[in-house]
C-alpha cells in the first residue's frame, strides 16, 4: 500500500513498475496493479487506457529515475575517471537487476515497439553520456588517445548489465563487483612515468 499523499494514478504507476520488475510483462494482471495499488476495479481504465498503456507510463517513470541516477553520479566534478568509477560504483540493488535492464528480457516489452521506445532510448541516451566522458577523458590524455569512446561507453553498459547477470545467477554480488574493479583496473589513467616528470 502507498501513502495516502500519492493520488490513484501514482499508485497504479508505481504498482505497475513493481509488478513489471517481478514478474514481467504478462505476469503483471490488471487484477494484481489494482490490488498492488489498492485501488477500485474502474480506476485503471479512468486514468489509462489499459494495461499497455499503464505500463508505458511506468516504464516511462522507471527509465527517468534511471537517467537521474546515473546523471547523478555522472555529472559532478571530478575527473572523467572518477565519474566513470562513480557511475561503476554507485549504490545498486544487484541482486534484483536492472529494472530497465531486465525489460530486454522480456519478450512482450521487447516486441512491443511503444514499450521497448523508452528503454532503448534510455540506454542509448547512457550509452552517448558515457562516451562523452570517455572523449573528454581522452582530451585530457586521461584515456589512450586511441580508445573509440562509443566501444568503451558501449562495455561499461556491458559491465554493468552483465554484472547483473553474473550476480543473479550466483546468488551474490561478488561477480558484479568483479567486474567492476577489471574494468576499472583496464581503464584506470596509466601513473606518470618519473623519467618524463
Amino acid at each position: 500500500m502507498y501513502s495516502g499523499g500519492m493520488d490513484t494514478a501514482d499508485r497504479l504507476i508505481e504498482s505497475t513498475r513493481e509488478l513489471l520488475w517481478e514478474r514481467g510483462y504478462v505476469g503483471t494482471s490488471p487484477k494484481a496493479i489494482l490490488e498492488r495499488a489498492g485501488a477500485g476495479q474502474g480506476s485503471m481504465y479512468h486514468h489509462f487506457r489499459g494495461k499497455s498503456d499503464l505500463a508505458l507510463a511506468a516504464i516511462r517513470r522507471t527509465a527517468a529515475e534511471m537517467r537521474a541516477a546515473a546523471e547523478a553520479v555522472l555529472a559532478p566534478p571530478g575527473s572523467p575517471y572518477e565519474r566513470v568509477a562513480a557511475y561503476l560504483r554507485r549504490e545498486r540493488d544487484v541482486l534484483r537487476g536492472c529494472p530497465v535492464g531486465r525489460l530486454t528480457m522480456d519478450p512482450d516489452v521487447v516486441a512491443d515497439a511503444a514499450l521497448r521506445a523508452p528503454v532503448d532510448e534510455t540506454l542509448d541516451w547512457l550509452r552517448g553520456r558515457l562516451a562523452a566522458l570517455v572523449e573528454e577523458g581522452k582530451e585530457q590524455g586521461q584515456f589512450a588517445a586511441g580508445l573509440d569512446a562509443g566501444d568503451v561507453a558501449a562495455t561499461i553498459l556491458a559491465t554493468v548489465q552483465g554484472g547483473y547477470v553474473l550476480a543473479r545467477a550466483s546468488g551474490s554480488p561478488a561477480a558484479f563487483d568483479a567486474g567492476v574493479r577489471g574494468l576499472l583496473a583496464l581503464l584506470a589513467p596509466a601513473a606518470p612515468d618519473s623519467a618524463h616528470g
